[in-house]
């Protein structure tokens, strides 16, 4: 499966999400590392199986294998961390927040690859999960690695249509 298929998949009426899907995997901020990371990981927590598929497919040929685990490893502990963090923060009681978590992050201190790629993947997937709490701190940390504005803008706009695409094909899927 390419990028082509996903593409003549998607229902006229999501056409904009069409042409957004070449737009949005091309960069003059990120690498191809960066870009290809942030599109598998946020493909992993949109959750369509067809989306997931098409991205793995292409991603598996752009990313080293660190780089590819690592990606996936950024959606899989993000989607640990933004349930219990935005939990933490939304639910108004402070007490939460001075609670140590008790969860095991050790991939976010020794991911395989440059830390700022992981934090910038890690950015995207919680800016899926609407974690607040924790796309302040990603933000940062990018930022503070280096990544420019339009390069983080760049990672969410991947994030957007990867879950906008799930979406559709979701829906697609349940109107039969």
């Amino acid at each position: 499966m390419s990028i082509s298929d996903l593409k003549s998949a998607v229902p006229d009426y999501a056409k904009d999400l069409k042409l957004n899907i070449t737009n949005v995997l091309t960069s003059t901020s990120l690498n191809d590392q960066q870009i290809w990371g942030t599109a598998l990981a946020s493909a992993l927590s949109s959750r369509n199986a067809f989306v997931i598929k098409v991205i793995n497919a292409e991603a598996k040929e752009k990313l080293s294998a660190e780089a590819y685990t690592a990606a996936k490893s950024a959606a899989s502990i993000m989607g640990m961390n933004n349930i219990y963090y935005r939990f933490a923060h939304l639910s108004g009681n402070e007490d939460y927040l001075k609670l140590p978590a008790r969860l095991r992050m050790n991939i976010i201190g020794r991911p395989g690859v440059d830390k700022v790629d992981f934090e910038l993947w890690s950015l995207a997937v919680s800016a899926i999960n609407g974690c607040g709490m924790c796309i302040e701190s990603h933000e940062k940390q990018v930022a503070a690695g280096g990544i420019s504005k339009e390069g983080i803008q760049d990672a969410i706009r991947i994030a957007s249509v990867m879950h906008a695409l799930a979406g559709t094909f979701d829906g697609e899927d349940a109107l039969g």
